[in-house]
């Protein structure tokens, strides 16, 4: 506690560790519209965030379990799920909105994860977003292919392949086919 007469109190979001202020005024400084994303471990949130001085207006919502009704069988929460999930948002707003500035609140992008590639989704889409072509993962993580190869790798031991696979295994998913599924939901999400 400070010992000098006068003392001001911090916000109470910013006391609990929830909101960046600073961050969060260079962002609406930008005067662009805000792609917000949130995740958990088996979801990601996407949502476009205009602001406003009666509070933020949320223009659309994406999760990543809405693959589900484009036929996505796998976890949603894994890398061909985010991008996946980022190419749903940006198509769906692309008629609206051009150009975004992305927002993760506290957390910050690992080069490679689940951000990046839902930005890679949004930059496909033909949403203007300032990224680095760096810190996306390569296409054979986006695409699936990796998991896939992973998985024909293991299935010479079909304890571990058991083990490591059991809930796509007790969803009747094969992840050897995960390449070919991104492939499918990619196609109905790009409307061909």
């Amino acid at each position: 506690m400070s010992k000098s007469k006068t003392y001001t109190v911090s916000f109470r979001r910013k006391r609990k560790g929830k909101t960046d202020y600073s961050k969060r005024l260079s962002h609406l400084k930008s005067e662009k519209t805000r792609f917000v994303m949130r995740s958990s471990t088996n979801n990601l949130i996407i949502q476009a965030v205009d602001y406003s001085a009666d509070g933020d207006k949320v223009i659309t919502t994406i999760k990543s379990t809405d693959l589900k009704k484009y036929g996505w069988a796998y976890s949603t929460g894994n890398i061909p799920a985010s991008y996946l999930t980022g190419l749903l948002f940006g198509n769906k707003i692309k008629e609206k909105i051009k150009e975004g500035i992305i927002d993760l609140g506290l957390n910050s992008i690992t080069r490679g994860t689940r951000f990046p590639a839902a930005i890679k989704g949004i930059v496909d889409s033909g949403i203007k977003v300032s990224h680095s072509e760096s810190i996306f993962p390569s296409e054979e993580t986006i695409s699936g292919k990796r998991i896939a190869d992973f998985a024909k790798i293991l299935s010479t031991d079909e304890g571990k392949y058991n083990k490591q696979f059991s809930k796509y295994l007790k969803n009747k998913q094969k992840p050897e086919l995960m390449a070919e599924q991104f492939e499918k939901v990619k196609t109905k999400i790009n409307g061909e």
